[in-house]
């Protein structure tokens, strides 16, 4: 990586380097992200960190790393908030616990304000159209704040 955007080597979760996307015409994007990856339960966790710089993106990461020790928890309550947040009344818990094997996670981001968004994969197919999955957005106080769909 260029002096310009140094990696960020965290001793818990790795390396992390500023974002690129380079184009067909050979001309390079520079995002707003830093990004890494983590193997947790045999699965490659995606991590994203918005910040355009080093200290910015360094700033955030306790912020990742605790999303990231308290994931098993906070996996669970963001599956069943997607089907609580879908569903035509309560749930039942036997569809709280299908769609906790259905949804699988796939990246962990962290805004720039400290919000813990988990972006989860439809595994199955048929709870969200190809191409469109759910968004859990967790606030500063752990809370969840938001439930979407991203495309």
């Amino acid at each position: 990586m260029s002096d310009e955007h140094p990696t960020i080597d965290h001793p818990e979760l790795g390396t992390f380097t500023r974002a690129s996307t380079e184009m067909t015409d050979g001309t390079v994007l520079t995002h707003d992200w830093y990004v890494g990856s983590l193997s947790t339960n045999g699965t490659e966790l995606e991590l994203m960190v918005e910040a355009t710089t080093p200290e910015e993106a360094r700033a955030l990461l306790p912020r990742l790393v605790r999303a990231v020790t308290e994931l098993p928890s906070r996996r669970r309550l963001a599956s069943d908030a997607v089907v609580t947040e879908f569903s035509q009344g309560d749930p039942e818990p036997s569809e709280l616990d299908e769609a906790a094997t259905d949804l699988a996670l796939e990246t962990i981001e962290v805004e720039a304000d400290g919000t813990v968004i988990l972006h989860l994969t439809d595994t199955c197919g048929t709870h969200f159209p190809e191409g469109y999955w759910p968004a859990v957005h967790f606030g500063a106080d752990d809370d969840i704040i938001q439930v979407t769909v991203e495309s």
